[in-house]
C-alpha cells in the first residue's frame, strides 16, 4: 500500500489537531483512501518536543527540510497570516509538492496566485478548513452543488461574533462584558477586531463567492459592518419585533452584478439561521436546481478544523494514487472560466430597516423625524418610544417598509445632524424572507 508522506508547518491548535486526527483515524483513512498517510516532519520554531504519541515524527525548526525532502508529497501550512505563509506555500508548489492550508486571509487575498502556480506545476491546493471549520462548505460548492446556478448565499461565518450576540440575546449582557468572557474562554483573540468588525467573515465570503460564481474578488469589494455598535437595547427591540440579530455574510447573484456584504441583520425567529447560537456557524445556499441547502456545524476549534484539513489530505492522496491530480479545479471552475464581475453598489440595495435614534425628550421630535423620512420616500411600518433614561435622552425605534439604501443614507445623515439627536442612528437591515440577500 502506497504511503503518502506529509510535512506540517505549524503545531499550534489546528496543527496539533490535524496531527491527532491523522493518528486517531489512520485505519479508517486507509480503508477509505486505499493508501496510508504518514506525518513525517513537523516544523515549529516554538516547540522543543512533540507529544509522546508522535514518536517517530521529526521535529525541526528549519522549513527547508520539508521542501528539500523528496519523500514528502503534501505540505500542510497552519501558521496563519499572509507572510511567511504565502512564501512557504509557493515554495512548496515550486518544489512539486501538493499543499493544504486553513488560511482564509491568504486564500481570499492571494488565492489566484497560489492556484495558478499549482496548475503550472500540476499539483493540488486544498483549503476546505479556511471557511467554516469542520463544515464541508468548499466541497459542497466544488462538487455537491456543481449543477446549480447559485442564486444566493447567507451565512453566520464567525463563531466569536455569534457567541457574543447569543450571550447578549440570552442573558442581556453588554457587548464589552461578553467580549471579555469570550476572550477568557478562548473564543476571541486578544485583539478581536477581525472577528467583531466582520473582517474575518468577509475573508470567508470572498472565498465562497469565488467558488459560487467563478469570479475574482477582493475583500476591498465587500461592504463590511461589524457588531460593536449593537447594544442590549437593540436586541430587546428586535425581540419585540420577532427577530434575532445575527452577523451575516450575504451575497445574491443578479447575473450582471453580485452583492457582497457583511453586516448585522434582523433575522426572523422562524428562520433556521435565527436558531444558530453560541460559537456555531451555518451557511444557507439557494441553488436554481436544488433549492435551499443549510450546512451547520462547528466553525472553528482544534478537532473540527483538523478534520477539514485531513479531508483535503485524503482527497489529494486519492488523486495521487489514481493518477487524477487536479481532477477537480481548485476554484470549482476551469481557470480560464474565472472572471471578474461587478459588485452591486450598496446604495442600490432595496429592503427594510430597523432604526434606533437617541433624541432629547422634547416636543416635535417624532414629527421632524417622520417628515425627514417622508421627504426621502421612506415609509414607517412601526414605531416604539420608551421612557427617557437618566441622561435625559429617549430611544426612538422605527421599522420601515422596503426602501432604497441610498434614500436611507441621505435621510439618516440629515436626521443625525438635527440638534435634538444625541448620537448617530443605529441602522440594521432586516431579512425579509429566506432568499433575502
Amino acid at each position: 500500500m502506497k504511503t503518502i508522506h506529509i510535512g506540517l508547518i505549524g503545531f499550534g491548535t489546528v496543527g496539533s489537531g490535524t496531527a491527532e486526527v491523522l493518528l486517531q483515524q489512520l485505519s479508517r483513512l486507509q480503508k477509505r483512501a486505499g493508501c496510508t498517510f504518514a506525518l513525517k516532519t513537523v516544523v515549529d520554531k516554538s516547540r522543543s518536543a512533540l507529544p509522546a504519541q508522535f514518536k517517530g515524527v521529526k521535529l525541526s525548526k528549519d522549513v527547508e527540510e520539508i521542501f528539500n525532502d523528496p519523500e514528502i508529497d503534501i505540505v500542510v501550512e497552519l501558521i496563519g497570516g499572509i507572510e511567511p505563509a504565502k512564501t512557504f506555500l509557493l515554495k512548496a508548489i515550486a518544489c512539486g509538492k501538493h499543499v493544504v492550508t486553513a488560511n482564509k486571509a491568504l486564500v481570499s487575498q492571494h488565492g489566484k496566485e497560489i492556484f495558478d502556480a499549482a496548475v503550472e506545476k500540476n499539483v493540488e491546493v486544498g483549503f476546505e478548513a479556511s471557511v467554516g471549520g469542520g463544515i464541508p462548505l468548499i466541497k459542497a460548492l466544488k462538487e455537491g452543488l456543481v449543477a446549480n446556478r447559485i442564486e444566493s448565499v447567507m451565512g453566520i461565518m464567525n463563531g466569536t461574533a455569534n457567541y457574543i450576540l447569543s450571550q447578549m440575546t440570552d442573558y442581556g449582557k453588554e457587548f464589552a462584558e461578553v467580549l471579555q468572557d469570550a476572550q477568557a474562554k478562548g473564543y476571541a483573540e486578544a485583539d478581536p477586531t477581525y472577528d467583531v468588525e466582520g473582517i474575518d467573515t468577509a475573508h470567508k465570503l470572498a472565498i465562497i463567492m469565488t467558488m459560487a460564481y467563478g469570479m475574482t474578488i477582493s475583500i476591498d469589494d465587500i461592504s463590511i459592518e461589524g457588531i460593536s455598535s449593537i447594544e442590549p437595547i437593540d436586541i430587546d427591540f428586535a425581540k419585540e419585533f420577532g427577530y434575532r440579530i445575527k452577523l451575516l455574510a450575504i451575497t445574491r447573484n443578479h447575473g450582471e452584478h453580485v452583492e457582497a456584504r457583511v453586516h448585522p441583520t434582523l433575522v426572523p425567529e422562524s428562520h433556521l439561521l435565527a436558531s444558530v447560537n453560541g460559537a456555531f456557524n451555518a451557511v444557507h445556499f439557494h441553488g436554481d436546481m436544488v433549492g435551499d441547502v443549510l450546512l451547520y456545524g462547528q466553525g472553528a476549534g482544534q478537532m473540527p478544523t483538523g478534520s477539514a484539513v485531513v479531508a483535503d489530505i485524503v482527497d489529494i492522496g486519492r488523486n495521487i494514487i489514481n493518477g487524477a491530480v487536479n481532477r477537480v479545479p481548485a476554484m470549482g471552475y476551469q481557470p480560464d472560466q474565472v472572471h471578474s464581475r461587478d459588485i452591486t453598489p450598496l446604495e442600490k440595495l432595496h429592503g427594510s430597516y430597523y432604526f434606533r435614534m437617541s433624541v432629547r425628550d422634547q416636543p416635535g421630535v417624532l414629527a421632524a423625524i417622520a417628515g425627514t423620512l417622508g421627504k426621502y420616500g421612506i415609509s414607517i411600518e412601526s414605531v416604539i418610544q420608551k421612557q427617557r433614561n437618566d441622561s435625559g435622552t429617549v430611544p426612538v425605534v422605527m421599522r420601515t417598509h422596503e426602501t432604497d439604501e441610498s434614500a436611507v443614507l441621505r435621510a439618516l445623515a440629515e436626521i443625525d445632524a438635527l440638534d435634538f439627536c444625541t448620537a448617530k442612528t443605529v441602522k440594521v437591515r432586516i431579512m425579509e424572507d429566506e432568499h433575502e440577500g
